[in-house]
């Protein structure tokens, strides 16, 4: 693992984090992850070729590969020194036979749970990362709405959704909560099997991999999001299926962005809604019932939160909500 020189995080971000890892050895373990760089992830794409075939392409030009996770084989990290970039610039992967992704970004679609057949939504899909990964675990069967609000990062969705194969998809461009609104009030009939909410946060989990996440960070970014997150989730839910999934997910360790959220949600659907345990295949922390003067529904424990220090990942949120009426 290679140190790296990161900035100084802003006061204010630390006295929260400690507030969050009240233990002294590990925030110190966290503060110390952050200065290592993130392992070189690649997600294996199942639509162009299989695990083991990759693994031998990619073996054959003397990288060395590491399977993970026993029960997704698809899941490897390059252990080799290689240039920077060629990862990235290697033909395997401008053919599509792998994506790019960090670990952890690649756990809410396990977490969802796809299958082959199902109409499924990725509401903030951008930049395709999830999106390319849905429609590798549906063996490019059944359909998947893949909606973006941002035109610039819809065109690098649309060009990765086609490196990739997945012809299963189609892009929309709509603010995501306008998008479920709208599909409510024309198409009420049309509901999805499983919903994927990635929603756009403040980032706090990325710090290993975006220097620029350290300068960008906000206390005010931290307040308004919930807002919108709320919504994006809410507007969901009007069009998930009795029995549907919905996966919520953030990059951030913000309390107010993650189980402040998934409480908003259980009471506003209470009776209608539920959440699950969800298993992944790291260490995951249960959710925080407690933060400020505010007091989550105890359910919230079911949330995951994946801290960097636990899995040499980025940090991440994850919440399975499940629809009962």
């Amino acid at each position: 693992m290679k140190p790296r020189n990161p900035p100084e995080p802003k006061p204010l971000f630390l006295e929260r984090m400690q507030k969050l890892l009240p233990d002294k050895k590990d925030y110190q373990t966290y503060l110390e992850i952050l200065k290592i760089h993130p392992v070189k992830s690649i997600r294996c794409n199942k639509l162009k070729i299989s695990p083991l075939e990759l693994k031998k392409k990619l073996e054959a030009k003397n990288w060395k590969i590491k399977q993970l996770w026993k029960r997704y084989p698809e899941v490897m990290i390059v252990e080799s020194e290689v240039e920077p970039g060629e990862v990235g610039r290697a033909l395997e992967h401008q053919l599509g036979y792998y994506y790019m992704q960090e670990l952890a970004s690649i756990l809410p679609v396990i977490a969802l749970e796809p299958k082959k057949d199902e109409l499924v939504l990725d509401l903030c899909a951008a930049p395709g990362s999830k999106t390319t990964q849905l429609s590798s675990e549906m063996a490019g069967t059944g359909t998947i709405v893949a909606n973006e609000v941002s035109m610039g990062r819809l065109k690098i969705l649309a060009s990765n959704l086609e490196r990739c194969g997945a012809a299963n998809t189609i892009i929309t461009r709509k603010d995501g909560a306008a998008f479920c609104n709208r599909l409510k009030k024309y198409n009420p009939k049309m509901q999805f099997d499983k919903i994927l909410v990635d929603a756009p946060c403040s980032g706090e989990g990325t710090l290993r991999s975006s220097l620029k996440t350290y300068a960008m960070w906000n206390i005010k970014t931290i307040q308004n999001l919930p807002k919108i997150q709320k919504n994006l989730v809410m507007s969901a839910f009007e069009i998930l299926n009795p029995k549907g999934v919905l996966i919520y997910s953030t990059c951030t360790h913000a309390p107010e962005e993650n189980e402040g959220v998934v409480d908003a949600v259980l009471k506003k659907f209470e009776g209608k809604v539920k959440l699950e345990k969800v298993n992944l295949p790291v260490k995951t922390r249960e959710g925080i019932i407690k933060w400020d003067n505010r007091e989550f529904l105890d359910e919230v424990k079911k949330c995951a939160r994946i801290y960097p220090q636990d899995n040499n990942t980025e940090g991440f949120f994850i919440a399975k909500f499940r629809r009962v009426k």
